[in-house]
């Protein structure tokens, strides 16, 4: 009995056959009774199993014929479902014949049950498509959507502003439409999704996705590039809109910074620091070595760098840190462990404080005892006139990376804002929240923030860290800040879920500002790459320094004597 219900090509067909039989059946029937309005004539039902087994006959037979019964359906697409309706089609003509051929056998029969009966049969999603660009990409998309390799059926494509060469030619049969049609064209075509091919820029992403989303279009997908040739189709995402792509990254100066070196990064399972790895690979590292006081977080960035050498220390532990430099011998130290959730860090002061100052001065102290060439600390913005304890902790080791006595070791601080997706950001949080139908909540209409794609961030932390000569502290250029209600709306709006989902505003958070800056002063002066700025050095005398941190963690009001130290510090509990 097993073996006759195991799962195979033959037990599949017949179970599609069975089930093709009853929903023949039943769509006869309904048809029927839509005929006569539920009321049907007894004397029309004589023919009606005539006429059930014939037209079920011709529909199995053209479905054997087209091998629709051997169809994978998770791989479904537009020509197993043009298949579906060719045999349709090619039965009910086959009836016809029969009909008019035999039709004495049938009568009385009511012809316009078949029509109903075709338009009740092949039922199945496909989704009429707009494709935005005119490019090489087009074609393939159309080719992959005739090839059932996607579940997208390509009625128009819209030619972009750079386009207008293409307006009103076809492509696969398929006109090439002006953005000024746009709104005509998917009403009349009732489009329901975009495929977006071209490389549009942050803005004309923004603005197309308005419009569409404007148009009741919410299922956008857009071509992406994944390694040299490779290319996926994926939705847009919130992190598409806000991408700022810093025009110039070096990548040579990043490569010859990086290639053949023994790079120590700690903090490397989050997500600063496992980025930072990646690329690091990628850029020819001869050797890495991973640190992190995460188990789980250290396991996940070695399953992806599996020659990296892993090790599960924490900042704070000076001993165990110093025998793993010692050892290694890194020629680049990239310190990027530290708290940096805000409400968590303002719960826990003394941790904080403990992890951040004291974590980053082991950091600097063994880097330069055991003669690193160059130490990159990852800093913040909210380090700039910070109003929580996590900005003040990053500020005094932005002091402490400027003052103390490196040797021989190039010691440079990078700061910037919030980088997309990064856990604990408010976009994987937004995600959440409207997956669960909401609300979504901001903590204030009027908040700011920066925001900036990982891994660019990181390629220009590297960049940063190959033109640094010691003691400098960098800006990332961040863009212009964004709201982060509109930037809810935003999401809620991809998502297609306007109607369901409403914003709630909490009130602001322990330490949050309304808004965040990357600058202390004017003193910023530029360096030979637009989206990195260099601002002057604070003195402050370095055994004054590590007395005061003493002081801090001795302290009973750590508030006050953390003020000492960063006197724009104004604490918002």
């Amino acid at each position: 009995m097993k073996r006759v219900l195991r799962p195979t090509s033959t037990t599949r067909a017949l179970f599609f056959v069975v089930s093709d039989l009853f929903l023949s059946l039943m769509t006869l029937y309904m048809s029927y009774e839509l005929r006569f309005n539920f009321h049907i004539d007894p004397k029309f039902l004589g023919s009606f199993w005539l006429t059930f087994a014939t037209l079920a006959g011709l529909k199995i037979g053209f479905f054997f014929l087209f091998r629709v019964y051997f169809i994978v359906w998770r791989f479904f697409g537009f020509s197993e479902a043009k298949n579906i309706i060719k045999a349709h089609l090619l039965a009910y003509l086959g009836f016809t014949v029969i009909y008019l051929l035999f039709q004495e056998y049938f009568t009385p029969f009511p012809r316009s049950v078949i029509i109903i009966d075709l338009f009740l049969s092949p039922q199945k999603d496909i989704k009429p498509t707009l494709i935005i660009g005119v490019n090489t990409k087009t074609a393939s998309i159309i080719r992959s959507a005739i090839d059932g390799e996607i579940p997208y059926y390509p009625v128009a494509i819209a030619a972009l502003h750079n386009d207008k060469h293409a307006l009103n030619t076809y492509i696969s049969n398929i006109r090439v439409y002006g953005e000024s049609r746009l709104e005509e064209v998917v009403g009349q075509k009732e489009i329901k999704a975009a495929i977006i091919t071209g490389t549009p820029n942050t803005d004309e992403l923004k603005a197309i996705a308005e419009r569409l989303n404007n148009m009741g279009i919410t299922e956008i997908k857009q071509v992406k590039i994944l390694g040299s040739q490779h290319e996926k189709l994926e939705d847009l995402s919130i992190e598409d809109l806000l991408a700022r792509h810093p025009k110039d990254l070096d990548i040579g100066l990043i490569s010859s910074f990086v290639k053949e070196k023994t790079i120590l990064i700690t903090g490397a399972g989050g997500s600063i620091g496992s980025e930072i790895a990646r690329q690091c690979r990628n850029f020819g590292a001869k050797e890495l070595i991973l640190l992190d006081n995460s188990e789980y977080n250290l396991y996940r960035i070695g399953e992806q760098i599996e020659d990296a050498g892993l090790k599960l220390v924490s900042v704070t532990d000076r001993d165990a840190l110093g025998s793993v430099i010692k050892n290694c011998r890194p020629e680049i130290v990239i310190h990027a462990a530290a708290y940096k959730h805000v409400p968590i860090c303002e719960a826990n002061i003394e941790a904080a404080l403990f992890n951040n100052i004291i974590g980053t001065k082991n950091v600097v102290d063994l880097s330069v005892a055991f003669g690193a060439d160059k130490l990159v600390i990852i800093s913040t913005d909210k380090a700039v006139r910070p109003t929580n304890i996590m900005g003040a902790t990053k500020r005094v080791t932005e002091l402490y990376a400027n003052n103390v006595d490196a040797k021989n070791t190039e010691i440079v601080a990078v700061r910037f804002g919030n980088v997309l997706g990064s856990s604990g950001s408010v976009i994987p949080k937004f995600k959440q929240q409207i997956e669960n139908g909401g609300p979504v909540t901001v903590t204030h209409p009027e908040i700011t923030r920066y925001f900036m794609l990982i891994p660019e961030a990181c390629q220009l932390v590297l960049q940063a860290a190959a033109i640094a000569k010691g003691g400098e502290l960098f800006i990332l250029d961040m863009g212009e800040p964004v709201k982060i209600v509109d930037l809810a709306r935003q999401m809620i709006r991809l998502y297609g879920k306007e109607d369901e989902v409403e914003i709630v505003f909490s009130g602001l958070r322990p330490g949050e500002k309304l808004y965040e800056e990357l600058l202390i002063d004017e003193s910023e002066k530029k360096t030979r790459y637009s989206s990195i700025f260099t601002t002057g050095k604070t003195d402050y005398p370095i055994e004054k320094l590590e007395k005061d941190i003493e002081a801090v963690l001795s302290a009973e009001d750590k508030v006050a004597a953390l003020k000492k130290i960063v006197p724009e510090f104004e604490h918002r509990p």
